[in-house]
């Protein structure tokens, strides 16, 4: 993509009243737009963060056995009043139909339509283990909405449901999650604790929340320096310089943001929807069943929290919205657009996504400091001096050190 034809553009400045510091960058960036407290609009460059980040999850998921549907996110009252949570989930939207006295949810969570949906094809013990998963937008009625794209009104989710016949199963595919999670937190760059905290309004048992230390965090939590163990405070009876249970190395303190969580639902759900299946002594039994989210909107948020420096984003490679950032300077003469052309076609050609800075009438500073705020991983830079060596400089976002090489051995390096 040419920037000149991005229908978006760089401020100085932000809207709205977030202090953090992902808000005023995926802002000032062109990232996002905040249409209100709490909603935002995903512009292009924020679009294509999120989509990578949602190919990290579907890889992920793929793998231990789930299968992607997509429920509506409007639900009906009947379903909630069965669970018993329309009115004891307070951040629940409730939105009145003009006809008549029939009253919907927006979804903040699916276990009111993912239950009954799966009842109609459980049969038998044989269907079991299900896992299913989606990628969709969610909403809470927050009092107050904060932090930006990290805690809002309406914001991107991937949750997953499994039914199992037992609770080894269970236990088995929990783990499983567990780990699936941990290694899409790894492939974003976010070194994600596996946090022991409360069940909520999902369930009496403790749940694991995967957490990611940030001053921009809500939550306080005890965390190993040396693994991943974690306690958040709420649950906790470990204190600063206390051992870790799991490896023996001493705990803090600290702020983090919640990225994800695990549940162990056991039956509870399925005893509300009646989920009977026939088992294997022919007697009807309830399936055991966990629920597994991810923030898929606000990982983007968390993601330019804790990379970050003073002159913008720092994209993790495999979410960078482009894999170059091509900057042509003195574009204006023909000899050096006509090579920063070649170059810019040279790498589309070698599937290498590519943001080119064909402006022609900004000055070379402009475009560097836009290309370290926007924050793509790697910065390409093609100039008359570099022309007459056929040559590209080349550095990667937040590093110092620039290489100059052929175009060629370039393109043989990303690749």
């Amino acid at each position: 993509m040419k920037l000149s034809r991005l229908f978006t553009k760089t401020s100085k400045s932000t809207v709205g009243e977030s202090k953090a510091k992902s808000h005023e960058l995926l802002v000032q960036a062109g990232y996002i737009n905040q249409e209100m407290a709490g909603a935002y609009s995903l512009l292009p460059l924020g679009d294509r963060v999120l989509k990578k980040i949602e190919n990290i999850i579907r890889e992920e998921m793929d793998a231990i056995d789930s299968q992607e549907i997509i429920m509506p996110a409007i639900h009906p009252q009947s379903n909630w009043e069965k669970t018993g949570r329309w009115d004891s989930v307070d951040i629940l939207f409730k939105v009145p139909s003009r006809w008549g006295d029939t009253k919907y949810a927006l979804a903040p969570t699916h276990e009111e339509i993912v239950f009954p949906l799966v009842k109609r094809f459980l049969f038998s013990y044989k269907d079991l283990p299900i896992s299913v998963y989606q990628i969709q937008n969610k909403f809470r009625d927050e009092k107050r909405a904060k932090s930006g794209i990290i805690r809002g009104r309406e914001f991107g989710m991937k949750d997953m449901y499994s039914f199992h016949e037992t609770k080894e199963d269970l236990s088995e595919y929990y783990e499983r999650a567990k780990e699936a999670y941990l290694k899409v937190f790894k492939r974003c760059k976010i070194d994600a604790k596996v946090t022991i905290a409360s069940g909520g309004d999902f369930t009496k048992k403790h749940s694991h929340e995967f957490m990611a230390i940030s001053e921009a965090g809500e939550d306080i939590i005890i965390a190993c320096d040396s693994c991943t163990y974690a306690e958040n405070t709420e649950v906790s009876e470990l204190k600063n310089g206390s051992a870790c249970p799991e490896c023996g190395k001493k705990m803090r303190e600290a702020k983090a943001i919640e990225i994800g969580n695990i549940f162990d639902l056991g039956d509870k759900f399925g005893k509300d929807f009646q989920m009977e299946y026939n088992d294997r002594e022919g007697g009807k039994r309830i399936p055991f069943s966990g629920c597994y989210g991810i923030g898929t909107t606000r990982l983007i948020g968390t993601i330019v929290e804790i990379s970050n420096d003073e002159k913008g984003i720092i994209w993790p490679e495999e979410v960078s919205p482009f894999d170059v950032h091509l900057i042509a300077l003195n574009s204006d003469k023909e000899k050096v657009k006509d090579f920063a052309e070649k170059t810019y076609n040279q790498l589309s050609s070698a599937n290498i996504s590519v943001l080119y800075d064909d402006r022609e009438d900004v000055g070379g500073g402009f475009k560097f400091k836009d290309a370290d705020l926007i924050g793509i991983t790697r910065q390409v830079i093609v100039s008359e001096k570099l022309l007459e060596k056929n040559m590209v400089e080349h550095k990667k976002r937040g590093e110092e050190e620039a290489k100059i090489e052929p175009i060629e051995e370039l393109v043989k390096k990303i690749k």
